[in-house]
Formats: C-alpha cells, sequence, structure tokens
C-alpha cells in the first residue's frame, strides 16, 4: 500500500520489465557471439580443405606438364601448404639437424638451378626448378630432401655448412610493419608487431561493376569505373603514406598491385573478399603459410 501511494509500484515493475527486456538481448548477444565463433571454425576448415585441394591440383597438373613434354619421370615425394603448428614443426625439424662441416645444404633458388643443387639432388633436381622460387634443404648422406617456398624469400644464396639456415624472419611475421589489402572496391591496412594486430584502418568504395543496356555507353561507362577505382586507389595510397612502418606488405587483387610496387617491400595476390576486417584477417592468414615440396 505505501508502496502504490508513494509510486514505487510502478516503477518497480517498470525495473522488473528492464530486466526481462535486458536478459532478452544478454541472450540474443550470447547467440551472436556462439554464431560468430561457429562460423569462424568452419570458414578455418573450410581453407583447410581448400589448401588441401590446392595441393593436390597443384600435383596433378605437375604430373600432366611432365607427361605432355620429354621431361623424365619424376615427382614429388609430396606438396603441403604449412601454417600454424604445423610450420613451426617443420622449421623445428630443419633447425635442429646437424652434420659434419659442409654436411647441409641450403640454397635459395630464383631461376637457374646451381650447380651445387643440381649434383646434390641428382636426378631429383629438374623438380627445384618447378618449384623455384624456393628454399632448398639437402645433406650429404639424403635424409633430408625439400624445398620450401616462404612469403618472404631472401635473395639467392647457395651454401653448404653444418647445419640448415631456417630464419624465422622468411616464414613469420616479424617486428612492426603495415600489411595492406587492396582491391578495386575494398582496402584494409593493418599495423603488426608480429602476429598481433595493432590497429586497423579500413574502408570501401561503391565501384561500379556492371554496365545496364540503357544510360551511357559501354565505353563510357568503363571510363567512369576506371576513374573510380583510381580515386579508391589513390585514398588508399595517401592512407598507406600517413603510417610510418618498418617495412610494407601489400596483397590483393593482382590487377591492382602494380599501384603499390614500387611503395611495397613484398607484393602478392590473394582471394581474401568480404567484410574488411574478416577480409583483412583472411589474408594475412593466406600470406603467411608456406608451400613444403618433398623432392
Amino acid at each position: 500500500m505505501l508502496d502504490e501511494l508513494l509510486g514505487r509500484a510502478e516503477l518497480k515493475a517498470r525495473i522488473e520489465e528492464l530486466e526481462e527486456e535486458k536478459h532478452h538481448l544478454q541472450r540474443r548477444v550470447d547467440a551472436e557471439e556462439e554464431r560468430r565463433a561457429d562460423a569462424a571454425s568452419a570458414r578455418q576448415d573450410a581453407e583447410e580443405r581448400v589448401n588441401r585441394l590446392e595441393d593436390r591440383i597443384e600435383a596433378l597438373q605437375d604430373k600432366v606438364s611432365r607427361l605432355e613434354g620429354d621431361e623424365a619421370e619424376v615427382e614429388f615425394r609430396g606438396v603441403e601448404t604449412l601454417g600454424g603448428a604445423r610450420l613451426d614443426d617443420v622449421l623445428a625439424r630443419l633447425d635442429s639437424v646437424e652434420t659434419a662441416p659442409e654436411g647441409a645444404l641450403t640454397a635459395m633458388v630464383d631461376d637457374d638451378v646451381p650447380d651445387a643443387v643440381r649434383d646434390a639432388l641428382g636426378d631429383h633436381a629438374p623438380l627445384v626448378g618447378r618449384a623455384a622460387p624456393c628454399l632448398v634443404y639437402t645433406d650429404d648422406a639424403g635424409l633430408v630432401s625439400a624445398a620450401l617456398t616462404p612469403p618472404l624469400a631472401p635473395d639467392a644464396f647457395c651454401e653448404w655448412a653444418d647445419g640448415f639456415r631456417v630464419d624465422e624472419s622468411w616464414f613469420r611475421p616479424t617486428g612492426t610493419f603495415g600489411f595492406a589489402l587492396v582491391r578495386s572496391d575494398l582496402f584494409a591496412l593493418g599495423v603488426y608487431d608480429g602476429s598481433e594486430l595493432q590497429s586497423a584502418e579500413t574502408f570501401e568504395t561503391d565501384v561500379m561493376n556492371k554496365h545496364s543496356k540503357g544510360g551511357f555507353s559501354q565505353a563510357r561507362f568503363e571510363r567512369r569505373r576506371d576513374q573510380q577505382v583510381d580515386d579508391h586507389l589513390d585514398k588508399a595510397e595517401e592512407i598507406i603514406a600517413d603510417h610510418d612502418v618498418d617495412s610494407l606488405v601489400v596483397v590483393g587483387e593482382r590487377t591492382v598491385l602494380s599501384r603499390f610496387r614500387d611503395r611495397a617491400d613484398r607484393t602478392a595476390a590473394v582471394d581474401a573478399s568480404g567484410d574488411p576486417d574478416e577480409a583483412l584477417e583472411d589474408a594475412f592468414r593466406e600470406f603467411w603459410t608456406t608451400r613444403l615440396y618433398r623432392l
């Protein structure tokens, strides 16, 4: 009775309504977070399946090329895309190898296969040419025989030593650097410290992508679209210039990467698309993988 006289009954009822509404919203938030986690897990599983299929397709294409040519029948013992813990494991094994002086050969092969690699691998040396540019690891006993294609390949070299040369910076993100994803309608720039994202800046541009039957001509449509893409890339270049980073990696559509080759330390084509933040994450993961060829 006193609560009703003082108006507290109505307030208490309202509080109960708000508590129920908050509880309902919290359930929606929890469900959305669970959906996103499931989606992320499904996306990673799909990416792993895609990598396995790409490895299989590459092996089959390589076999077709050899059958169509005059090259002797020599095949890779296996091809695998490495990332995460699997990459760590393979690099640790290579780094742990110890031999007598000049018993372990490491070579970065761009175009021409060095004589030392040909002599060490014999009939399997042509495989290096097909995997190049790649790092070659083999020893004088023939126990190790592999090629790796790292994300940040060093300059060409060829050396014998008492162990393999495995530089972490060739395979993993180290230090502070900029990583940009550029498409004709999407841009995302992340500043990373190793694999940790420190900051990101993204934007999208509504670029015309289909010419309707009416309106202006096809030629005018293409000119307008090209101008929209140029304006988009100009803005991307301005954002990159505003960030002072030690080094810069630019990935994205092959058709637009030429605009950034003079500015970037490394460029690479990737297929990442969709939401800018998720696309940047996918592109980063795709770039920092290594292909293993068992020779």
